[in-house]
């Protein structure tokens, strides 16, 4: 088998006007990464290198506050807003299979989304799209935050745009399933005080899962840790390049392709030097669909020879079961084919 690869895809001519034959290089690429890896690197984005400075920033500003601080801004589980502390969550538990520890992962990690109140013209409820909360303690974290938000969410749309193409349905396609999307940043920390980890153990920055939505836009420091599932079974060591986002794709995408595209296990190792965790900053960005699109897959990826894999099931309900798993410690029982990737690669 090929060695393993994640791709850097150049999408500007996708970003702003280009010419047909770029544009149709773009899809071929992004098609053959998402068939082949479920990860890509993407240059020309067009967000700007000042937002991305400010989101910087913004993470040292709130993740630098004190514990107890932090602690204040811990919201219920079911809403998936606030600050998560470490060790409150093991991602493992969403696919089903057992961490080495209860809950045991230990990034922190603060989440805004998009809330009810923005969709007035869709009957959404607020137990899908909660109200932010933001820290009072903070100057920058709030407008950098909603600047990057922004952004991210208008790569998500460029990247549907060019799903389409590919998957070769309707140009407006995925605007029946995201014009009300649930869409969530998630900002996560490695870097945890001296003496707040057993060095020496099985060390989980964030167990192995696959994302909930259909597409992820992460921008993360260049600093190892985050590692990926290749077909071979083997994990694999994945940092952004200079300027890149990195793109990968979630369950929604896999269970509209009925498994043709790839909803790729991942997760993230802390880098242990000299006997300290070197610090590691995330921002991701989940553009999961509509609470209430119901995904299954489409019918020109299933035949005789390859039958539906997936039950129709709402976003909601799917991300509900997966969020139960990560949060309360509950083993999504309905994730059977990701929990024995895990196991095979675990074999390997």
């Amino acid at each position: 088998m090929a060695s393993f690869h994640v791709p850097t895809i150049d999408i500007s001519a996708w970003v702003g006007p280009g010419p047909d034959h770029a544009r149709a290089a773009v899809v071929a690429a992004v098609d053959h990464a998402c068939r082949t890896v479920g990860f890509m690197q993407i240059v020309g984005h067009g967000v700007p290198d000042a937002v991305m400075h400010d989101l910087e920033e913004a993470l040292d500003e709130f993740f630098g506050l004190p514990l107890e601080a932090k602690k204040a801004y811990v919201r219920p589980a079911g809403e998936n807003r606030g600050y998560s502390p470490p060790k409150s969550e093991s991602l493992s538990y969403s696919l089903g299979v057992d961490p080495v520890t209860r809950m045991n992962d230990f990034f922190e990690a603060f989440n805004v989304g998009t809330s009810w109140q923005e969709y007035p013209a869709a009957s959404v409820s607020p137990d899908d799209y909660a109200t932010n909360t933001w820290p009072i303690e903070t100057a920058l974290f709030e407008p950098a935050v909603r600047t990057y938000f922004d952004e991210a969410r208008r790569v998500a749309h460029t990247l549907t745009r060019i799903f389409a193409a590919a998957l070769r349905v309707r140009d407006d396609f995925f605007d029946g399933l995201t014009d009300h999307s649930i869409d969530v940043l998630r900002m996560n920390n490695y870097a945890l005080p001296p003496g707040s980890i057993e060095l020496g153990a099985e060390l989980t920055g964030m167990g192995e899962h696959t994302d909930f939505g259909l597409v992820t836009v992460l921008w993360a420091d260049q600093v190892a840790g985050l590692q990926v599932l290749g077909l071979d079974g083997s994990w694999n060591d994945v940092a952004p390049a200079d300027g890149a986002l990195l793109v990968n794709l979630g369950d929604v995408a896999a269970r509209l392709t009925n498994d043709k595209w790839l909803s790729t296990l991942h997760r993230v190792k802390p880098p242990v030097i000299d006997g300290t965790i070197e610090r590691r900053r995330s921002a991701a960005f989940f553009h999961d669909g509509n609470a209430d699109a119901v995904v299954g897959p489409l019918p020109h990826f299933v035949t005789a020879e390859a039958p539906a894999l997936y039950e129709p099931v709402t976003v909601s309900e799917h991300i509900a079961a997966k969020l139960a798993g990560s949060r309360a410690g509950r083993k999504n029982v309905s994730a059977v084919r990701e929990a024995a990737r895990v196991a095979a690669a675990s074999r390997a």
